[in-house]
Formats: structure tokens, sequence, C-alpha cells
């Protein structure tokens, strides 16, 4: 045997050791990078509340067990904001229902035409009352999108109307009748809709909610005008960023990948503009909007299209004006119905920062409960043990908890009591 050989026999039977080391170590990193990214080390937890205590948080901590009680995702992915994002962005809900409902057109002075779906109730309500949930839901979205389905199915199951607000411009079979499609605060669609519950169910009272955009929305509304608050039991808002102005910063940092799902919604929204460009850009004898399509083509961000398109549907002269204008941040504090306000803290598209809003706005007035919960990403929530999720999720089962609680608080509090923020108890009149 040569010197070669004995050289490659003292060294093979080292080798072996040798990679099962490198193998051992390259699935430690893989678990490791799993559990970073999964973030399964994170703790269960009840959502972070911030309340006054009043008789009526007192009443609806009590008959509101989400509120209160942990929220627990599915154990392999639940805790990854981004994982429970993407699957409410790519399934909307696991075996979604299909609720049956009447689709309702409502002209507009402008000559746009508002679209929204209608689903009666098909179970008796606790109460016994006429309750309809105004619905808005969030950018781009429509009555026909799963995670909006499972939602009116399991309202109407508990005894609630729904009327759910499609976007002007989202749905792909409705043409625009006029060139302007729906924008970040814009109310004027909404509004309609309410005003036509009103006056067709004279008796009914309302309950609102709002998905993301559609929380910006809603809580404007109510803001607006005094008078829209008529007739509403209560608010809820899920999943919104509070202010645009304040939100575009964030959309153009990498923190959290924020920036790359800015793209994914910028690329989207070109397909909806798109869509109806022989409404908004030409082709038509009524006016359309001065717009650069070019630019169009090219954006990457939802600042670019807000600024070259969005804005010009009512004439804002800057995308600063524009945020300024259409962001709720500005109405809320005017909202003195029961509200209840919902973040995730994973929420990949809501920056901590915008959290503030909320949680200020909750330590002053005593209407407002803000309720920040550990996981749940944006308008996920999912529920589950291990893999596989509910079809039903918390953000459901808290918005028809927290509504049915106000119902109660409505019909067994006091004649003498004229709003559900008395303090005082009512005093027995003397003979």
């Amino acid at each position: 045997m040569n010197t070669h050989e004995a050289d490659v026999h003292t060294i093979s039977p080292e080798l072996p050791a040798m990679f099962d080391g490198m193998k051992l170590a390259a699935v430690a990193t893989v678990l490791y990078v799993i559990v970073r990214c999964l973030n399964l080390k994170s703790p269960t937890a009840p959502p972070d509340l911030t309340y006054q205590d009043t008789p009526l948080h007192r009443f609806l901590l009590k008959s509101c067990p989400q509120l209160t009680k942990e929220y627990i995702p599915p154990l392999l992915w639940g805790k990854s904001g981004h994982l429970q994002t993407a699957l409410y962005g790519k399934l909307g809900r696991v075996s979604s229902p299909h609720p049956s409902g009447v689709r309702k057109y409502l002209p507009m002075q402008d000559g746009a035409t508002a679209t929204f779906d209608l689903f009666e109730p098909v179970g008796d309500h606790q109460t016994a009352d006429d309750i309809t949930m105004v619905i808005c839901p969030g950018i781009g979205n429509h009555s026909e999108k799963h995670y909006v389905r499972t939602f009116v199915d399991y309202a109407q199951k508990d005894g609630y109307r729904c009327a759910v607000l499609n976007h002007l411009g989202a749905l792909p079979n409705i043409e625009l009748t006029s060139p302007r499609m729906f924008t970040y605060g814009c109310t004027w669609e909404f509004a309609s809709m309410v005003n036509y519950i009103k006056r067709t169910y004279p008796q009914t009272q309302l309950v609102v909610v709002g998905f993301s955009l559609g929380g910006n929305i809603v809580c404007k509304f109510l803001g607006e005008n005094r008078t829209n608050q008529e007739r509403v039991l209560c608010c809820v808002s899920v999943c919104q960023g509070y202010s645009a102005l304040r939100a575009q910063e964030t959309f153009l940092q990498w923190d959290q990948f924020r920036r790359f799902y800015n793209f994914l919604m910028a690329d989207n929204m070109k397909k909806i503009i798109l869509s109806h460009r022989h409404s908004l850009f030409g082709g038509s004898s009524v006016k359309t909007i001065d717009a650069d399509v070019g630019r169009l083509w090219t954006a990457t961000s939802l600042m670019q299209i807000d600024d070259n398109i969005m804005r010009k549907f009512h004439g804002h002269s800057s995308l600063k004006e524009y945020y300024e204008k259409e962001s709720c941040v500005h109405f809320i504090h005017n909202v003195n119905v029961p509200l209840l306000l919902v973040n995730s803290a994973d929420d990949p598209l809501v920056h901590d920062s915008l959290l503030t809003i909320p949680r200020t706005l909750a330590a002053k007035k005593p209407n407002v409960i803000f309720s920040l919960t550990l996981h749940g990403g944006h308008l996920g929530f999912f529920e589950g043990a291990v893999l596989f999720p509910q079809p039903l999720t918390w953000m459901d089962k808290v918005i028809v908890g927290y509504a049915n609680a106000i119902c109660q608080w409505e019909k067994q509090k006091p004649p003498c009591q004229t709003g559900p923020l008395t303090e005082s108890p009512c005093t027995e009149e003397k003979a």
C-alpha cells in the first residue's frame, strides 16, 4: 500500500461524521428559521383592552367573552401575521357559505350607481328586535368576498338583517355609470345605503360594521354629521389604519415587508381601475378625469395611484389634502355611539405607530373600547387546533358577540336612562 492510499484510508472514516454534523447544523438552522418565521414561541393571550370603566363597558366585558378570553390561533402557523394575512388574501375563509341576498341599485346625484346586497335574517334575534347590520368591506372588496359571506351567514343565523356595500367599481360585472370609483374615505355610497335601509325599515336599528378601509369609511361617516348616528346602536371597526397621511410613510418601509404588500395592493388597484378605463378616462360623452394613464401602468405603490388617479375623483389639489380629508382620524372623536375598535399587533399593513390613535381615543372617550390582539394578521383572526383553521373566525364571533351585548344592554336598561353611557342609577319618584 502506497502512502496516498494510506492517507485515504486514514481520512475516510472521519468524513461521515463530518457530513452528519453538517446535516445536523443545517436541520437546526432550518428549524430555527421556521420557529422564528412562524413565531412559534410567542404566547397566546387575551386581547389588550383600553377603555374607561363605565357601567356599559363592565356589562359588555361580562357579556362578550371574546373580549376577555384568550384568542388561540392555529398552533403551527397562526402566530404568523404574514400567514394569517396571506390566507385571508388568497382564500378569504375556509368552507365559505353562500348566503342568499338581493342586489339593490341606488342612483347617485353625480350619475354614479351605488350597489349593495341585502340579506334577510334566517334566525330570530335574541331580543326579538329588528336589527340591521350595515357593512362596509375592505379595499376593492364587495359582498361576494369569502370573508364577507362567512360573516353575513353567521350574522343572519343570529337574527340580523345584513346590508353589504359593494365598493364603486369593485364588482367585475357592474359597469360604472360615471367617471368615479370608490376612494379611501368617500362616504357617499355608504350613506346612500344607510338612508335606504332607514327609509325601507322605519323600525329597524343599526349596527355599523367596517373592515379595513371600510372601517375608515364607517367611522368617518358617523363623525361627519351627528344625524348619521341616529338609530345606530353601535359601531365596530376591524383592522383599519385611521390616518392615511401617517400611514403613507410606513407603506414605503420594508419593515414587516410592508413595501411588498404595498406593491401587491397597488397591482390589484391597477387592475380594477383599468377594467373601467373606458368610463374613467374617455370614450364617452360624460366628462372624465384628467389623468396620465401611462403613469398608472408604471405605478408600484398605492401612493402613486392615489396621487395620479384617486385624489382627482373629488378634486383634491394634492396627495396630502386627499389623505387629510379622507381619513377618519379628524372625525372619529365626534362618534358618540358605543364604538369597538379592533386591531392586531402583528398586522403587517398597520404600523404600530398608528395604534396610538385608537388607544388615545379609548382612554379619553367613555363610549370607546380599543381591542388589540397579539395575533391575527390583517383580517385573518383564524382559530383552530394545530393545522387546519375553523370556518368561523374570532373576528366574526367578536363582532356578533359585541352587537348582541349592546342589544341586551339597550333592552334591559331602565326607561329613564336616555343613553348607553349614563353613570348614575335612576332615582325613584316620590309620591
